[in-house]
């Protein structure tokens, strides 16, 4: 039964247990993002917080924070859905009845797709204006924040033009009682939607959607194709159209079910400054100037629940939503993209930063042309750094496909680095916010070395301790950036490391013992262009040719932000309520 609003879904979580109410008072600032890192550490209950200081509304968290819950939002449908639409469309030529016959059901689903309007829905109970945004139990999250943010803000803009619309999910910082900012990143639809309006000097109107069925949520994140509504994705994960109500002073329709709606409009040219925010690289990202959304009125339920989310350092809940949709997606990779066979990001890494291919190689260096491809395509032109192959790996264990690329990889040819180009905005790798570089890394054929699993040599002086991440990976921690930049220049020369393919220079060798740390610390914390060196580099038709052994320089740099860390006073805090928090256990 699909689920249409988040009260079903709080009453599905009630029925199996998984979520836990809290009726102590708790403090949107800082402490309830601590209580929820804490559950979702340990695999713990959604959280529903009845009594949020400062506020009427309560708070819900930690929705989406295990498979199981996601299972419970959406069951088997949409994937199962996915695989038949693939399926059918691999062997519809040439067309035979009995084929459409078989996939009846598919023209059924059809009309499934899309919204339905509506005359009346609970989300208008309520209509504030002048709208209050103080009212809301809105959360701060990380004790270095610009301040309390909206973190599943469903945000609904139309392009001034042709009036496709948007929806995406980008970051609300509250500045005052009507405004806040709008975090529109590069690459994001309502960001273009934004720039169109500003060349019309015209204001862009914006509506705001909070709850409502979970199915919004994850089609708001899911990286369609420009022109793809969102809505027909929320509908195919909701098993049924999206009831939307529209009222007379609306700008917009809006869910029917949702809790809250802000309704109101970004001016052109009109900016503010927005951050730090701790975010899901794990580090905070900085101030910087965005637009300002200006809110004309709140529209909500009478008895609205306010959802949130917490990000920080991997795993968190945008790493079990940003999964399921590649387990969701990655049958239609291939028709999308032919020569890609499977593909995927990696959550421990913020998914931009590192991404890897199964690809075909039916004649030399196709495989740079499935690269291209992928690095063209959508949210996945922000992946920093792409490794690709011709073999069936499974591209989830890392350390497996690590090792398979490094018995294969010919370093004069196989390593392509590219300067000069735009970056994700949360990666403060590059020389500047927005811009960076990408590097590719192939390992195609069969093995042409055999590779060392364990390290018996002498090490330098200034290196303090070396540990094996997986066959041909050696992971060693160094003198702090700030005392040698150059080190890892330096390494590539050391005479025990030569049978080994991949150093990685890092602050603390200990990330070898887990794939997720080393995910995490290594590729978070490197520009390919700038910490990248090679034992050797030549340049031979206007191509740069390496030899081995490569040193990747991860080590924490003057310029990055900082790592989230919980503060001490909060940690001390939530510690000596634990038990007022859960009286029964969690």
């Amino acid at each position: 039964m699909p689920v249409q609003n988040l009260r079903q879904f709080l009453q599905i979580l009630r029925q199996e247990r998984d979520l836990v109410t809290i009726e102590a008072e708790v403090d949107p600032y800082l402490e309830v993002a601590e209580i929820h890192r804490r559950v979702i550490e340990s695999h713990g209950p959604a959280l529903l917080f009845n009594r949020v200081k400062g506020s009427s509304f309560p708070v819900v968290t930690n929705l989406f924070g295990t498979p199981k819950r996601i299972e419970l939002a959406f069951g088997a449908k949409p994937q199962q859905l996915v695989k038949q639409i693939v399926h059918f469309a691999e062997t519809l030529l040439p067309p035979k009845f009995s084929k459409l016959w078989e996939n009846r059901n598919l023209a059924l689903e059809a009309l499934k797709l899309g919204t339905s309007s509506v005359k009346h829905g609970p989300v208008l109970e309520i209509v504030e204006q002048p709208s209050d945004l103080n009212r809301l139990p809105i959360l701060t999250t990380w004790q270095q924040d610009g301040g309390p943010f909206i973190t599943l803000p469903l945000v609904y803009t139309e392009h001034p033009k042709d009036k496709r619309h948007n929806l995406g999910m980008y970051r609300l910082q509250r500045h005052d009682a009507g405004t806040t900012g709008m975090h529109w990143q590069i690459g994001k639809g309502g960001g273009f939607h934004y720039a169109v309006a500003e060349q019309l000097d015209e204001a862009l109107p914006v509506s705001v959607f909070l709850g409502g069925p979970p199915a919004l949520i994850l089609a708001a994140i899911t990286p369609l194709p420009e022109n793809v509504g969102e809505l027909m994705v929320a509908s195919l994960l909701a098993g049924g159209r999206i009831p939307m109500v529209q009222q007379l002073l609306s700008p917009h329709p809006m869910p029917a079910e949702a809790e809250f709606v802000l309704q109101g409009y970004v001016a052109p040219r009109e900016r503010l400054p927005e951050g730090p925010f701790g975010d899901h690289y794990g580090y905070y990202s900085l101030r910087h100037d965005y637009p300002v959304f200006h809110v004309d009125r709140i529209l909500h339920r009478r008895d609205a629940i306010y959802p949130a989310t917490v990000v920080g350092k991997p795993r968190q809940e945008d790493f079990f939503i940003g999964d399921y949709l590649q387990e969701l997606l990655s049958p239609l990779f291939p028709m999308v993209m032919p020569g890609v066979r499977d593909l995927w990001s990696y959550g421990e890494t913020g998914f931009h930063s590192l991404a890897a291919a199964v690809v075909k190689e039916r004649y030399g260096r196709e495989a740079m042309a499935s690269a291209f491809r992928i690095l063209g395509e959508g949210q996945l032109s922000l992946t920093k750094f792409l490794i690709a192959t011709d073999s069936v790996v499974d591209l989830r264990n890392f350390p497996q496909l690590l090792a398979h690329v490094l018995e294969r990889v010919r370093w004069e040819s196989d390593l392509f680095i590219f300067a000069n180009l735009s970056m994700d905005t949360l990666d403060y790798c590059g020389p500047e916010v927005n811009r960076g570089s990408k590097a590719v890394l192939l390992g195609l054929g069969r093995p042409v070395r055999s590779l060392p699993q364990s390290f018996t040599g002498s090490i330098p002086d200034d290196v303090c301790e070396v540990r094996p991440f997986c066959p041909g990976c050696l992971v060693v921690s160094g003198q702090r950036y700030g005392v040698d930049p150059k080190q890892g220049e330096h390494l590539t020369q050391w005479k025990d490391f030569r049978e080994w393919q991949l150093i990685i220079l890092t602050d603390n060798a200990a990330i070898a013992g887990s794939a997720s740390a080393f995910l995490w610390a290594v590729f978070t914390r490197f520009e390919p262009a700038a910490d990248i060196y090679a034992a050797r580099t030549e340049v031979r038709r206007h191509h740069l040719c390496y030899g081995g052994p490569i040193v990747i320089d991860a080590r924490m740099k003057p310029s990055y932000p900082k790592e989230l860390v919980c503060d001490a006073e909060t940690a001390k805090k939530v510690d000596s309520r634990w038990k007022e928090y859960f009286p029964q256990g969690v």
